[in-house]
C-alpha cells in the first residue's frame, strides 16, 4: 500500500497556474498507473491525466489536453501536475490517487488515494 498526500492547490484567476506535488510513500515501483482526479460537490470523481510507472507514459482526459502535463519523478516518488491556462470550470477538488492496472480512467480501479487539494479559479 502507498500512502499519497498532495499539496500545491490554491486560488488563482482564469489563465493562471498552478503545479500540484503527490508525495508517495514508501516509494514508487513495478507498473501501474498513477493519476490526478477531481471532483465537485455535483459531479463524479473526473480521471484528469495519468501516467504509467513503468515507461513513464502520459494519458490526459480531453478536458484538460494541451493545458496540463502530468510527470512522475521516480528519484523523489513524486506525481507532479503542472496545469497552465486554467479556468473556471477547473475548480474542483483534485486527488492523487494510484494502483490501477487497467483503465486509468476508472476510478474504481485504484486502490490508494490522498486527501486532495482544492483548486479554485475565479474569473
Amino acid at each position: 500500500q502507498v500512502q499519497l498526500v498532495e499539496s500545491g492547490g490554491g486560488s488563482v484567476q482564469a489563465g493562471g497556474t498552478l503545479r500540484l506535488s503527490c508525495a508517495a510513500s514508501p516509494y514508487i515501483s513495478g507498473s501501474y498507473f498513477m493519476a490526478w482526479f477531481r471532483q465537485t460537490l455535483d459531479k463524479e470523481r473526473e480521471g484528469v491525466a495519468a501516467v504509467r510507472t513503468g515507461d513513464g507514459r502520459p494519458f490526459y482526459a480531453d478536458s484538460i489536453k494541451g493545458r496540463f502535463t502530468i510527470s512522475l519523478d521516480k528519484a523523489t516518488n513524486t506525481l507532479y501536475l503542472q496545469m497552465n491556462s486554467l479556468k473556471p470550470e477547473d475548480t474542483a477538488m483534485y486527488y492523487c490517487s494510484s494502483g490501477a492496472r487497467v483503465w486509468w480512467q476508472s476510478a474504481d480501479r485504484y486502490t490508494d488515494w490522498g486527501q486532495g487539494t482544492q483548486v479554485t479559479v475565479s474569473s
